[in-house]
């Protein structure tokens, strides 16, 4: 299979989408949809919103929770309308969703896969929820994206970077804006590279569930190619607060990096730990011994400090991109809550407009025209350029960010400065590329 393939609409030509500029018809509303889950039967739709509220990930759920509930005062008319006016697709019309008013439930996923597909399931059974999204882990995301396909809602992942979301684990019923880890791989390598020199020693930290296996994979496959050789993995429990017995063999290993694949509150407490051992000021083989940080938020350079400065890592957005859509949303962000706001709160953010979008474009709320709305779909205004997602695997395609923890920030949300915007052919594979191999998303399902 080649590089790029031609969508449906024959629109996808390199890294560049043709089209997108005009208004996407209503494509659905001459089919008669039969009854289906959860189907709105008043004036008002409800929608799911489950994330972190609780546990190391918390503070993306905050912010997760505040976009959202932009999302649906902007999908309600309210507010300035952040991206729906930088939104290339013009079907939403700030009428609510299909006419009807959007209203929403929460849910606490604790950053544990038991505990948000029972609060998914019971948004879904209790409150009627027609879709879910949120979240800021790869374990609980793949958990509850079964169970919205087995429960025929839609799923709209929130923060999940691991491969298996639109690789293994893909479901029909499940939508992916977020990047992942061979992207975050596919853009670091040559930056590192470059940046550091092909020959050096990578030591992997990581964290011990499905993100930080398909992550480390990711990274070591990609600076293995340009010359890199690992010398270490060492799996770490999520939530470990203290990894100071996890660094302390580093520098006697041979390595002269260390690449931490943790996220949020551990990648915090691990670059702390890093940092108070010495590794930041050591040499070995020679060389600066160097810190990796594979992904990385606002939200964690915030709160590790002084320590982000100078240290490399991929994001999926920022909030000082210069485009359009991007100032809009960090505008209306900052209007209403006085801070930028982080990927966390721009993904769901993203992930409610794309679904509102669909349903408009489908003329129903049922799930299957939802996903025929959204394969394949082209569109721009949401932040990082012309963005598809593709139809076999339901996995967004658009620029993806290099960046590294600014050394002279200008204030205290300026902490991290875009080293380079890797173009979307560079992060491109194909759907059964290896890392994904061994998933299929079946048919869709409506439920009842």
């Amino acid at each position: 299979m080649s590089k790029f393939h031609i969508s449906r609409r024959g629109l996808l030509k390199g890294s560049a989408v043709a089209g997108i500029g005009l208004a996407a018809p209503t494509i659905f509303t001459s089919k008669a949809w039969a009854s289906f889950t959860n189907e709105p039967k008043g004036d008002s739709v409800t929608l799911g919103f489950n994330v972190p509220q609780s546990g190391v990930y918390a503070d993306e759920g905050a912010d997760q929770l505040r976009a959202l509930r932009l999302a649906v005062e902007h999908l309600n008319g309210e507010g300035d309308g952040g991206m729906m006016g930088t939104f290339s697709s013009k079907a939403l019309k700030g009428n609510g969703i299909l006419g009807k008013k959007v209203e929403f439930v929460t849910g606490d996923t604790q950053t544990k896969t038991d505990a948000a597909r029972a609060s998914a399931r019971s948004m879904i059974e209790k409150d009627g929820a027609v879709m879910i999204t949120g979240g800021s882990s790869s374990g609980p995301a793949v958990a509850v994206q079964a169970l919205c396909q087995e429960a025929g809602v839609i799923f709209m992942a929130g923060l999940t970077h691991a491969n298996d979301t639109t690789g293994k684990d893909r479901r029909r019923n499940g939508f992916r804006h977020f990047f992942n880890s061979y992207m975050s791989g596919a853009a670091l390598a040559p930056v590192l590279a470059s940046a550091y020199g092909k020959d050096r020693n990578a030591y992997y930290l990581t964290a011990d569930y499905n993100w930080g296996y398909t992550t480390e994979q990711a990274i070591s496959e990609a600076t293995e190619g340009v010359g890199w050789t690992t010398v270490n993995k060492v799996l770490t429990p999520l939530g470990a607060g203290d990894f100071s017995s996890y660094i302390a063999p580093v520098l006697q290993s041979g390595a002269d990096v260390l690449v931490l694949v943790h996220y949020g509150g551990d990648m915090v407490n691990s670059l702390t730990n890093a940092v108070q051992f010495g590794l930041r000021d050591a040499q070995a083989n020679g060389k600066n011994f160097e810190i990796v940080v594979p992904l990385y938020s606002r939200l964690m350079a915030k709160g590790a400090g002084a320590n982000v400065k100078g240290i490399f890592g991929s994001t999926n957005w920022h909030w000082s991109l210069p485009d359009e859509g991007s100032k809009a949303f960090t505008r209306s962000f900052g209007t209403k809550y006085g801070v930028p706001p982080s990927q966390a709160a721009h993904t769901v953010y993203c992930q409610a407009l794309l679904y509102a979008d669909a349903v408009e474009r489908a003329g129903s709320f049922n799930p299957c025209g939802v996903v025929e709305a959204l394969e394949d779909f082209e569109f721009d205004g949401l932040g990082n350029g012309p963005t598809l997602y593709r139809a076999e695997d339901h996995q967004c395609f658009k620029d993806v960010l290099v960046v590294k923890g600014k050394e002279n920030p200008a204030n205290e949300f300026d902490l991290l400065e875009i080293v380079e915007k890797t173009p979307v052919d560079q992060v491109t594979y194909p759907h059964d590329h290896p890392q994904f191999a061994g998933g299929a998303l079946g048919a869709c399902n409506a439920g009842s």
